[in-house]
Protein backbone atom coordinates (compact mmCIF):
# COMPACT_ATOMS: atom_id res chain seq x y z
CA UNK A 1 0.00 0.00 0.00
CA UNK A 2 1.84 3.48 -1.12
CA UNK A 3 1.45 6.35 1.08
CA UNK A 4 0.72 9.93 -0.03
CA UNK A 5 3.54 12.69 1.38
CA UNK A 6 1.89 15.65 0.18
CA UNK A 7 -0.71 17.98 2.27
CA UNK A 8 -4.52 16.98 1.71
CA UNK A 9 -5.88 17.88 -1.56
CA UNK A 10 -9.45 19.98 0.19
CA UNK A 11 -8.44 23.08 1.81
CA UNK A 12 -10.81 23.95 5.03
CA UNK A 13 -13.59 26.29 4.22
CA UNK A 14 -12.81 28.67 7.25
CA UNK A 15 -8.98 28.05 6.60
CA UNK A 16 -8.20 31.72 5.48
CA UNK A 17 -6.04 31.74 1.77
CA UNK A 18 -3.27 29.80 0.93
CA UNK A 19 -0.20 30.41 1.29
CA UNK A 20 1.93 32.63 -1.22
CA UNK A 21 3.71 30.16 -3.65
CA UNK A 22 1.75 27.48 -2.66
CA UNK A 23 1.21 24.35 -5.39
CA UNK A 24 -1.82 21.93 -5.87
CA UNK A 25 -0.87 18.83 -3.75
CA UNK A 26 -0.37 15.22 -5.19
CA UNK A 27 -2.31 12.73 -4.20
CA UNK A 28 -3.33 8.74 -4.43
CA UNK A 29 -5.79 7.87 -6.69
CA UNK A 30 -8.60 6.40 -5.50
CA UNK A 31 -10.42 3.49 -6.90
CA UNK A 32 -13.56 4.77 -8.63
CA UNK A 33 -12.00 8.47 -8.83
CA UNK A 34 -10.36 10.60 -10.86
CA UNK A 35 -6.93 11.72 -9.63
CA UNK A 36 -6.28 15.16 -8.81
CA UNK A 37 -4.31 16.79 -11.07
CA UNK A 38 -0.41 17.49 -10.56
CA UNK A 39 1.53 20.08 -11.01
CA UNK A 40 3.11 21.22 -14.11
CA UNK A 41 6.83 21.52 -13.04
CA UNK A 42 8.13 25.14 -13.53
CA UNK A 43 11.45 27.17 -12.06
CA UNK A 44 8.99 28.47 -9.55
CA UNK A 45 7.58 25.35 -8.19
CA UNK A 46 8.86 25.42 -4.22
CA UNK A 47 11.05 22.52 -3.19
CA UNK A 48 9.27 22.27 0.50
CA UNK A 49 5.70 22.79 0.74
CA UNK A 50 4.83 25.77 3.39
CA UNK A 51 3.03 24.73 6.49
CA UNK A 52 -0.72 25.16 7.19
CA UNK A 53 -1.48 25.45 10.40
CA UNK A 54 -3.59 23.36 11.65
CA UNK A 55 -6.85 24.30 14.25
CA UNK A 56 -7.60 20.91 15.50
CA UNK A 57 -11.58 20.53 16.08
CA UNK A 58 -13.10 19.02 19.23
CA UNK A 59 -15.18 16.24 18.51
CA UNK A 60 -16.96 13.90 21.06
CA UNK A 61 -17.36 9.49 20.34
CA UNK A 62 -16.24 6.32 21.02
CA UNK A 63 -12.18 7.41 19.69
CA UNK A 64 -11.79 10.61 21.59
CA UNK A 65 -13.05 9.26 24.96
CA UNK A 66 -10.39 6.11 24.30
CA UNK A 67 -7.82 8.68 23.84
CA UNK A 68 -8.54 10.64 26.79
CA UNK A 69 -8.20 7.12 28.74
CA UNK A 70 -5.30 6.80 27.19
CA UNK A 71 -3.99 10.15 28.10
CA UNK A 72 -5.10 9.75 31.49
CA UNK A 73 -3.55 6.50 31.89
CA UNK A 74 -0.06 6.83 30.48
CA UNK A 75 0.62 10.38 31.53
CA UNK A 76 -0.55 9.48 35.61
CA UNK A 77 2.05 6.51 35.26
CA UNK A 78 4.42 9.04 33.70
CA UNK A 79 4.04 11.46 35.91
CA UNK A 80 3.35 9.41 39.33
CA UNK A 81 5.42 6.51 39.14
CA UNK A 82 8.34 7.47 40.71
CA UNK A 83 6.29 8.87 43.97
CA UNK A 84 5.48 4.71 44.20
CA UNK A 85 7.34 3.09 47.06
CA UNK A 86 9.04 -0.95 47.23
CA UNK A 87 10.35 -1.91 49.99
CA UNK A 88 13.58 -3.81 49.37
CA UNK A 89 15.22 -4.38 53.04
CA UNK A 90 17.95 -2.39 54.32
CA UNK A 91 20.60 -0.91 52.51
CA UNK A 92 18.37 -0.25 49.44
CA UNK A 93 16.70 2.09 47.90
CA UNK A 94 13.17 2.16 48.09
CA UNK A 95 11.70 3.67 45.09
CA UNK A 96 9.97 1.18 43.19
CA UNK A 97 11.27 2.30 39.64
CA UNK A 98 14.95 3.53 39.63
CA UNK A 99 17.93 3.97 37.06
CA UNK A 100 20.54 4.50 40.13
CA UNK A 101 23.24 5.62 37.75
CA UNK A 102 26.05 5.95 40.97
CA UNK A 103 25.75 2.12 42.20
CA UNK A 104 24.94 1.04 38.35
CA UNK A 105 21.35 -0.25 38.90
CA UNK A 106 18.38 -0.06 37.45
CA UNK A 107 15.44 -0.96 40.09
CA UNK A 108 11.71 -2.07 39.19
CA UNK A 109 9.43 -2.59 41.89
CA UNK A 110 11.54 -6.38 42.92
CA UNK A 111 13.53 -6.88 39.82
CA UNK A 112 16.82 -5.56 39.89
CA UNK A 113 19.26 -5.51 36.85
CA UNK A 114 23.23 -4.80 37.03
CA UNK A 115 25.25 -3.74 34.15
CA UNK A 116 26.41 -7.35 33.39
CA UNK A 117 23.09 -7.87 32.91
CA UNK A 118 22.07 -5.82 30.15
CA UNK A 119 20.85 -8.45 27.85
CA UNK A 120 17.57 -7.53 29.70
CA UNK A 121 17.72 -4.49 28.05
CA UNK A 122 18.45 -6.54 24.77
CA UNK A 123 15.10 -8.53 25.17
CA UNK A 124 13.06 -5.57 26.16
CA UNK A 125 13.78 -4.04 23.24
CA UNK A 126 13.18 -7.36 21.21
CA UNK A 127 9.87 -7.16 22.92
CA UNK A 128 8.85 -3.46 22.10
CA UNK A 129 9.65 -3.96 18.99
CA UNK A 130 7.58 -6.94 17.72
CA UNK A 131 4.94 -5.30 20.09
CA UNK A 132 5.48 -2.08 17.34
CA UNK A 133 4.93 -4.25 14.49
CA UNK A 134 2.47 -6.29 16.07
CA UNK A 135 0.30 -3.67 16.16
CA UNK A 136 0.64 -2.37 12.77
CA UNK A 137 -0.33 -5.83 11.55
CA UNK A 138 -3.62 -5.41 13.00
CA UNK A 139 -4.34 -1.74 13.08
CA UNK A 140 -1.77 0.15 11.66
CA UNK A 141 -0.51 3.21 13.31
CA UNK A 142 -2.62 2.63 16.33
CA UNK A 143 0.82 3.20 18.69
CA UNK A 144 0.88 6.65 16.89
CA UNK A 145 -2.64 7.38 17.42
CA UNK A 146 -3.40 6.09 21.07
CA UNK A 147 0.00 5.85 22.87
CA UNK A 148 3.72 7.54 20.71
CA UNK A 149 4.73 10.37 23.49
CA UNK A 150 4.33 12.94 20.70
CA UNK A 151 0.46 12.45 20.40
CA UNK A 152 -0.19 12.21 23.80
CA UNK A 153 1.63 15.93 24.66
CA UNK A 154 -0.02 17.06 21.71
CA UNK A 155 -3.05 15.90 22.79
CA UNK A 156 -3.02 17.81 26.13
CA UNK A 157 -1.49 21.18 24.64
CA UNK A 158 -4.59 21.37 22.28
CA UNK A 159 -6.58 20.63 24.92
CA UNK A 160 -5.28 23.01 27.14
CA UNK A 161 -4.99 25.54 23.49
CA UNK A 162 -9.25 25.20 23.20
CA UNK A 163 -9.71 25.48 26.69
CA UNK A 164 -8.07 29.00 26.58
CA UNK A 165 -8.61 30.33 22.97
CA UNK A 166 -11.72 28.63 21.94
CA UNK A 167 -13.00 26.00 19.68
CA UNK A 168 -11.43 26.03 15.82
CA UNK A 169 -13.91 28.55 14.44
CA UNK A 170 -13.17 31.32 17.41
CA UNK A 171 -9.39 30.48 17.60
CA UNK A 172 -9.15 31.26 14.23
CA UNK A 173 -11.31 34.46 14.21
CA UNK A 174 -9.21 35.80 17.08
CA UNK A 175 -6.73 35.17 15.54
CA UNK A 176 -7.20 37.37 12.38
CA UNK A 177 -8.66 40.12 14.39
CA UNK A 178 -6.53 42.59 16.21
CA UNK A 179 -4.46 42.66 18.50
CA UNK A 180 -6.67 43.56 21.98
CA UNK A 181 -5.93 43.18 25.71
CA UNK A 182 -8.01 40.22 26.24
CA UNK A 183 -6.22 38.39 23.03
CA UNK A 184 -2.80 38.75 24.43
CA UNK A 185 -4.03 37.60 27.92
CA UNK A 186 -5.37 34.75 26.23
CA UNK A 187 -2.10 34.09 24.32
CA UNK A 188 -0.06 34.74 27.79
CA UNK A 189 -2.38 31.94 29.60
CA UNK A 190 -2.11 29.89 27.08
CA UNK A 191 2.07 29.38 27.13
CA UNK A 192 2.29 29.68 30.39
CA UNK A 193 -0.16 26.38 30.98
CA UNK A 194 2.08 25.28 28.12
CA UNK A 195 5.35 25.94 29.77
CA UNK A 196 3.88 24.69 33.34
CA UNK A 197 2.84 21.24 31.53
CA UNK A 198 6.39 21.05 30.05
CA UNK A 199 8.41 21.90 32.88
CA UNK A 200 6.52 19.13 34.89
CA UNK A 201 7.13 16.96 32.28
CA UNK A 202 11.12 17.20 32.41
CA UNK A 203 10.89 17.63 36.04
CA UNK A 204 9.08 14.56 36.30
CA UNK A 205 11.79 12.38 34.10
CA UNK A 206 14.70 13.30 36.35
CA UNK A 207 12.39 11.86 39.60
CA UNK A 208 13.51 8.08 37.54
CA UNK A 209 16.95 8.70 38.41
CA UNK A 210 17.13 9.54 42.11
CA UNK A 211 15.07 9.26 44.99
CA UNK A 212 11.97 11.51 43.93
CA UNK A 213 10.71 12.99 47.04
CA UNK A 214 14.17 13.85 48.18
CA UNK A 215 14.73 15.48 44.86
CA UNK A 216 11.49 17.37 44.91
CA UNK A 217 12.77 19.12 48.20
CA UNK A 218 16.76 19.70 46.93
CA UNK A 219 15.09 21.21 43.64
CA UNK A 220 12.41 23.32 45.39
CA UNK A 221 15.46 24.60 47.75
CA UNK A 222 18.40 24.85 44.89
CA UNK A 223 20.32 22.67 46.50
CA UNK A 224 19.77 19.79 43.48
CA UNK A 225 22.96 19.06 41.56
CA UNK A 226 23.20 21.41 38.43
CA UNK A 227 22.77 18.22 35.61
CA UNK A 228 19.36 17.86 37.23
CA UNK A 229 18.62 21.89 36.10
CA UNK A 230 19.95 21.36 33.53
CA UNK A 231 18.05 18.11 31.96
CA UNK A 232 14.99 19.62 33.46
CA UNK A 233 15.67 22.77 31.42
CA UNK A 234 16.34 20.84 28.04
CA UNK A 235 13.30 18.29 28.23
CA UNK A 236 10.86 21.79 28.99
CA UNK A 237 12.18 23.33 25.73
CA UNK A 238 11.83 20.11 23.83
CA UNK A 239 8.26 19.39 25.47
CA UNK A 240 7.30 22.88 24.45
CA UNK A 241 8.73 23.10 21.40
CA UNK A 242 7.60 19.86 19.85
CA UNK A 243 4.22 19.58 21.84
CA UNK A 244 3.43 22.98 21.27
CA UNK A 245 5.10 24.49 17.96
CA UNK A 246 6.11 21.74 15.94
CA UNK A 247 2.96 19.11 16.47
CA UNK A 248 1.97 17.53 13.05
CA UNK A 249 5.56 18.48 11.27
CA UNK A 250 6.84 15.55 14.15
CA UNK A 251 4.62 13.47 13.15
CA UNK A 252 5.26 13.69 8.78
CA UNK A 253 8.87 14.83 8.66
CA UNK A 254 10.79 14.21 11.76
CA UNK A 255 9.25 10.76 12.70
CA UNK A 256 10.81 7.52 10.80
CA UNK A 257 7.88 4.94 11.82
CA UNK A 258 5.32 6.14 9.61
CA UNK A 259 8.13 5.06 6.45
CA UNK A 260 8.62 1.77 8.67
CA UNK A 261 5.09 0.89 8.85
CA UNK A 262 4.64 1.56 4.84
CA UNK A 263 7.48 -0.77 4.75
CA UNK A 264 5.77 -3.59 7.13
CA UNK A 265 1.60 -3.11 7.03
CA UNK A 266 -0.48 -5.56 3.93
CA UNK A 267 -3.58 -5.66 2.64
CA UNK A 268 -5.13 -7.36 5.93
CA UNK A 269 -3.99 -4.49 8.43
CA UNK A 270 -7.26 -2.32 9.34
CA UNK A 271 -6.35 1.40 8.73
CA UNK A 272 -8.56 4.15 9.47
CA UNK A 273 -10.29 4.01 6.17
CA UNK A 274 -13.15 6.33 3.96
CA UNK A 275 -15.35 4.24 2.08
CA UNK A 276 -15.83 5.72 -1.13
CA UNK A 277 -17.61 2.17 -2.25
CA UNK A 278 -20.35 4.10 -0.02
CA UNK A 279 -19.26 7.45 0.15
CA UNK A 280 -19.06 8.79 -3.93
CA UNK A 281 -19.91 10.30 -5.59
CA UNK A 282 -20.55 12.95 -2.70
CA UNK A 283 -22.67 16.46 -3.08
CA UNK A 284 -24.13 18.64 -0.49
CA UNK A 285 -27.62 17.29 1.61
CA UNK A 286 -29.86 18.81 -0.58
CA UNK A 287 -28.29 17.42 -3.83
CA UNK A 288 -28.47 14.32 -2.44
CA UNK A 289 -31.61 14.67 -1.52
CA UNK A 290 -32.62 15.06 -4.91
CA UNK A 291 -30.82 12.73 -6.63
CA UNK A 292 -31.84 9.94 -5.09
CA UNK A 293 -35.89 11.12 -5.75
CA UNK A 294 -34.60 10.65 -9.50
CA UNK A 295 -32.77 7.39 -8.57
CA UNK A 296 -29.52 8.45 -9.64
CA UNK A 297 -26.35 7.14 -7.85
CA UNK A 298 -25.50 9.23 -4.56
CA UNK A 299 -22.66 8.68 -1.80
CA UNK A 300 -23.40 9.28 1.47
CA UNK A 301 -20.86 11.92 2.22
CA UNK A 302 -21.82 15.63 2.19
CA UNK A 303 -18.74 17.26 1.73
CA UNK A 304 -18.72 18.89 5.13
CA UNK A 305 -15.02 18.17 5.74
CA UNK A 306 -15.66 17.85 9.50
CA UNK A 307 -13.19 15.02 9.32
CA UNK A 308 -10.52 17.30 7.98
CA UNK A 309 -11.23 19.70 10.91
CA UNK A 310 -11.11 17.40 13.97
CA UNK A 311 -7.96 15.74 12.47
CA UNK A 312 -4.72 16.71 14.59
CA UNK A 313 -2.64 16.71 11.41
CA UNK A 314 -4.73 18.54 9.02
CA UNK A 315 -5.14 15.31 6.32
CA UNK A 316 -8.06 14.46 4.59
CA UNK A 317 -9.12 10.69 5.04
CA UNK A 318 -11.14 10.93 1.81
CA UNK A 319 -8.27 11.15 -0.41
CA UNK A 320 -7.09 7.85 0.65
CA UNK A 321 -3.76 6.37 3.08
CA UNK A 322 -1.38 9.43 3.72
CA UNK A 323 1.93 9.83 5.77
CA UNK A 324 0.00 12.48 8.12
CA UNK A 325 -2.75 10.12 9.43
CA UNK A 326 -1.69 8.62 12.79
CA UNK A 327 -4.78 6.70 12.82
CA UNK A 328 -6.30 7.92 15.61
CA UNK A 329 -10.18 7.84 14.71
CA UNK A 330 -11.07 11.12 15.63
CA UNK A 331 -12.67 11.29 12.26
CA UNK A 332 -14.59 7.92 13.12
CA UNK A 333 -16.16 10.12 15.48
CA UNK A 334 -16.29 13.15 13.30
CA UNK A 335 -18.17 11.38 10.76
CA UNK A 336 -20.77 9.17 13.01
CA UNK A 337 -22.06 12.96 14.20
CA UNK A 338 -22.88 14.08 10.79
CA UNK A 339 -24.11 10.79 9.51
CA UNK A 340 -26.84 10.30 13.33
CA UNK A 341 -27.47 14.15 12.23
CA UNK A 342 -28.81 13.69 8.30
CA UNK A 343 -30.23 9.65 9.49
CA UNK A 344 -27.65 8.11 7.48
CA UNK A 345 -25.44 4.51 8.57
CA UNK A 346 -22.65 4.92 10.86
CA UNK A 347 -19.31 4.31 9.76
CA UNK A 348 -18.80 5.90 6.98
CA UNK A 349 -15.10 6.12 8.07
CA UNK A 350 -13.65 3.23 9.75
CA UNK A 351 -10.85 0.82 10.62
CA UNK A 352 -11.11 -1.11 7.51
CA UNK A 353 -9.17 -2.48 4.72
CA UNK A 354 -9.02 -1.54 1.37
CA UNK A 355 -9.62 -5.27 0.10
CA UNK A 356 -12.76 -4.98 2.25
CA UNK A 357 -14.21 -2.12 -0.05
CA UNK A 358 -13.39 -4.20 -3.22
CA UNK A 359 -14.73 -7.11 -2.21
CA UNK A 360 -17.90 -5.18 -1.33
CA UNK A 361 -18.03 -3.54 -4.67
CA UNK A 362 -17.77 -6.94 -6.15
CA UNK A 363 -20.76 -7.78 -3.96
CA UNK A 364 -18.47 -10.13 -1.99
CA UNK A 365 -18.61 -10.16 2.05
CA UNK A 366 -16.17 -8.29 3.65
CA UNK A 367 -13.06 -10.89 5.84
CA UNK A 368 -11.42 -9.59 8.53
CA UNK A 369 -8.56 -11.45 9.23
CA UNK A 370 -6.32 -10.57 12.60
CA UNK A 371 -4.91 -14.44 12.67
CA UNK A 372 -2.31 -14.80 9.91
CA UNK A 373 1.31 -15.59 9.59
CA UNK A 374 2.58 -12.07 10.10
CA UNK A 375 0.58 -11.76 13.48
CA UNK A 376 1.54 -15.41 14.44
CA UNK A 377 5.06 -14.54 14.08
CA UNK A 378 5.38 -11.58 15.85
CA UNK A 379 3.30 -13.08 18.71
CA UNK A 380 5.63 -15.96 18.76
CA UNK A 381 8.88 -13.56 19.31
CA UNK A 382 6.99 -12.05 21.99
CA UNK A 383 6.00 -15.36 23.78
CA UNK A 384 9.42 -17.01 23.85
CA UNK A 385 12.09 -13.61 24.33
CA UNK A 386 9.48 -13.36 27.04
CA UNK A 387 9.81 -17.10 28.19
CA UNK A 388 13.65 -17.13 28.73
CA UNK A 389 13.65 -13.70 30.04
CA UNK A 390 11.89 -14.97 32.53
CA UNK A 391 13.41 -18.28 32.84
CA UNK A 392 16.67 -15.90 33.19
CA UNK A 393 15.27 -14.06 36.02
CA UNK A 394 13.66 -17.00 37.73
CA UNK A 395 17.30 -18.59 37.45
CA UNK A 396 19.77 -16.51 37.99
CA UNK A 397 21.69 -16.61 41.40
CA UNK A 398 22.69 -14.45 44.17
CA UNK A 399 26.53 -14.69 43.02
CA UNK A 400 28.81 -14.66 40.34
CA UNK A 401 32.29 -14.52 39.52
CA UNK A 402 34.24 -13.24 36.32
CA UNK A 403 38.06 -13.44 35.72
CA UNK A 404 40.31 -11.32 33.27
CA UNK A 405 43.95 -13.19 32.93
CA UNK A 406 46.73 -10.76 32.60
CA UNK A 407 47.72 -9.77 29.35
CA UNK A 408 51.43 -8.11 29.70
CA UNK A 409 53.30 -10.59 30.51
CA UNK A 410 50.84 -13.53 30.11
CA UNK A 411 53.28 -16.13 32.08
CA UNK A 412 56.39 -15.56 33.86
CA UNK A 413 58.78 -17.97 34.38
CA UNK A 414 60.49 -17.84 38.09
CA UNK A 415 64.13 -19.34 39.19
CA UNK A 416 63.22 -22.32 40.15
CA UNK A 417 61.42 -23.29 36.50
CA UNK A 418 57.89 -23.34 37.59
CA UNK A 419 55.49 -20.58 35.54
CA UNK A 420 53.31 -18.41 37.01
CA UNK A 421 50.35 -16.91 35.27
CA UNK A 422 48.32 -13.39 37.32
CA UNK A 423 44.66 -12.85 37.13
CA UNK A 424 42.20 -10.59 38.29
CA UNK A 425 39.20 -11.57 39.92
CA UNK A 426 35.56 -10.55 40.38
CA UNK A 427 32.99 -11.63 42.74
CA UNK A 428 29.76 -10.18 42.91
CA UNK A 429 27.51 -10.44 46.10
CA UNK A 430 23.82 -9.35 45.11
CA UNK A 431 22.61 -10.35 48.27
CA UNK A 432 21.62 -7.79 51.29
CA UNK A 433 24.30 -8.95 53.52
CA UNK A 434 28.21 -9.33 53.77
CA UNK A 435 29.19 -12.69 52.69
CA UNK A 436 32.32 -14.24 52.85
CA UNK A 437 33.63 -16.77 49.59
CA UNK A 438 36.09 -19.47 49.39
CA UNK A 439 37.84 -19.72 46.21
CA UNK A 440 39.49 -22.97 44.47
CA UNK A 441 40.85 -23.64 41.40
CA UNK A 442 40.12 -27.57 39.50
CA UNK A 443 42.23 -28.46 36.51
CA UNK A 444 45.67 -27.58 37.08
CA UNK A 445 47.57 -30.70 38.44
CA UNK A 446 50.82 -29.65 40.65
CA UNK A 447 49.75 -25.79 41.30
CA UNK A 448 49.29 -23.54 44.00
CA UNK A 449 47.60 -20.50 44.20
CA UNK A 450 47.55 -17.74 46.56
CA UNK A 451 45.62 -13.95 46.63
CA UNK A 452 47.41 -10.81 46.97
CA UNK A 453 46.28 -8.61 49.99
CA UNK A 454 44.17 -11.29 51.37
CA UNK A 455 44.53 -12.75 54.54
CA UNK A 456 43.95 -16.52 54.72
CA UNK A 457 41.48 -18.35 56.83
CA UNK A 458 42.30 -20.88 59.74
CA UNK A 459 41.96 -23.51 57.62
CA UNK A 460 44.32 -22.70 54.92
CA UNK A 461 41.84 -21.63 52.21
CA UNK A 462 41.70 -17.93 50.90
CA UNK A 463 38.87 -16.44 52.01
CA UNK A 464 37.08 -13.15 50.27
CA UNK A 465 34.39 -11.00 52.09
CA UNK A 466 31.91 -9.28 49.94
CA UNK A 467 29.84 -6.47 51.34
CA UNK A 468 26.08 -6.22 50.73
CA UNK A 469 24.98 -5.81 47.00
CA UNK A 470 28.78 -5.11 45.48
CA UNK A 471 31.68 -6.29 44.08
CA UNK A 472 34.88 -7.10 44.72
CA UNK A 473 38.30 -7.43 42.41
CA UNK A 474 41.40 -9.09 44.03
CA UNK A 475 44.66 -10.08 42.06
CA UNK A 476 45.76 -13.77 42.21
CA UNK A 477 48.73 -15.73 41.34
CA UNK A 478 48.45 -19.08 40.25
CA UNK A 479 52.02 -21.19 40.05
CA UNK A 480 52.45 -24.27 37.78
CA UNK A 481 55.76 -26.75 39.05
CA UNK A 482 54.60 -29.03 36.37
CA UNK A 483 58.11 -30.24 34.50
CA UNK A 484 56.46 -29.67 31.04
CA UNK A 485 52.71 -28.99 30.09
CA UNK A 486 50.85 -27.46 26.69
CA UNK A 487 50.49 -24.12 25.39
CA UNK A 488 47.40 -23.27 27.17
CA UNK A 489 45.58 -25.76 29.89
CA UNK A 490 41.60 -25.30 30.66
CA UNK A 491 40.95 -24.16 34.43
CA UNK A 492 38.01 -23.70 36.40
CA UNK A 493 37.77 -20.83 39.07
CA UNK A 494 34.77 -21.41 41.80
CA UNK A 495 34.18 -19.68 44.67
CA UNK A 496 31.73 -20.85 47.45
CA UNK A 497 29.51 -19.08 50.12
CA UNK A 498 31.44 -20.38 53.32
CA UNK A 499 27.90 -19.74 55.07
CA UNK A 500 25.21 -21.16 52.69
CA UNK A 501 27.48 -23.83 49.97
CA UNK A 502 25.99 -21.71 47.25
CA UNK A 503 28.70 -22.17 44.44
CA UNK A 504 29.59 -20.03 41.30
CA UNK A 505 32.51 -20.60 38.81
CA UNK A 506 34.09 -19.35 35.63
CA UNK A 507 36.27 -20.63 33.13
CA UNK A 508 40.06 -19.61 32.10
CA UNK A 509 43.45 -20.82 31.08
CA UNK A 510 47.04 -21.52 32.34
CA UNK A 511 49.67 -19.91 29.83
CA UNK A 512 52.95 -21.43 29.06
CA UNK A 513 55.12 -21.30 26.40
Amino acid sequence: MSLATAEPRHEPRDAGPAPAGAEPAVVVPVAGRSPSPLPEPDEETPLYAARRKIYPQAVHGTYRRTKWAMLAVTLGIYYLLPFVRWDRGPNAPSQAVLIDFPNHRFYFFFIEIWPQEVYYLTGLLIIAAMALFLMNAVAGRVWCGYLCPQTVWTDLFCAIERWVEGDRREHMLRERGPWTTERVARLGLKHVLWLMVAWWTGGAWVLYFADAPTLVKDLATFQAPFVAYLWIGILTATTYALAGHMREQVCTYMCPWPRIQAALTDEHALNVTYRYDRGEPRGSIKKNAALREQGAPVGDCIDCLQCVYVCPTGVDIRDGANLGCIQCGLCIDACDTVMTKIGRPLRLIAYDTDLNIKRRQEGRSAQVRIVRARTLLYAAVIAVTGVVMLYALASRTTESISVIHDRNPVFVRLADGSLRNGYTIRIVNKQRVTREFALDIRGLANASHEFIGVPGSTDGRRIVEVGPDQTREVRMVVTSRAASMPPSTPIVFQITDVASGLQAQANDYFRAP
